[in-house]
């Protein structure tokens, strides 16, 4: 009984802390558009949609406006987005354009990578959304163009204090 208790325990501890199944966001730190330095430990106490894009995807291009519109459809409450550009260093002129182009009114981080991505369990293709809660768990993974629905699905969820069906914890749009 005693191996057979250390097994259970050895497949726990290693799903547990496995980073593809980690729930805490990782603790971004890049620089958004002014050159600040951002945390997104930072914004703990608020509900936050991560979206990472590029210049050059054009599945992001056309998301960006939706999240835009879905992020205005929630200012003034305890809801925050951030756009957060893997375009190399020398694409970065083509951001500010891009953004002005497709309407965006959130923040903007810059300065992530493939990697990045990998690290919120996105897998390496853009685009890719999370929700994380006041916690900065993450609380849904949409990987590939998100839908209104599947923002507003998380989001409306934490709002509402967690009552009904959780969201799904990944959705996969490619």
């Amino acid at each position: 009984m005693k191996a057979f208790n250390c097994a259970v325990l050895s497949l726990c501890f290693a799903f547990c802390v496995s980073p593809s199944f980690a729930r805490r966001a990782p603790n971004l730190e890049l620089k958004d558009l002014n050159g600040n330095s951002q945390k997104l430990s930072s914004l703990r106490g608020q509900i936050v949609v991560v979206n990472f894009w590029a210049t050059w995807c054009s599945p992001c291009r056309e998301e960006l406006p939706r999240l835009s519109k879905l992020a205005q459809s929630y200012s003034g409450g305890n809801v925050r987005f951030i756009a957060v550009s893997i375009d190399a260093g020398k694409d970065r002129a083509k951001i500010q354009p891009a953004l002005a182009k497709a309407g965006v009114s959130f923040d903007t981080w810059v300065g992530a990578d493939t990697g990045i991505l990998g690290s919120f369990g996105l897998g390496e293709v853009v685009p890719g959304t999370v929700v994380l809660d006041e916690h900065g768990e993450i609380v849904a993974r949409i990987m590939g163009e998100a839908r209104d629905e599947d923002v507003r699905g998380a989001v409306d969820w934490l709002l509402g204090g967690r009552s009904g069906p959780a969201p799904a914890a990944v959705t996969k749009r490619y």
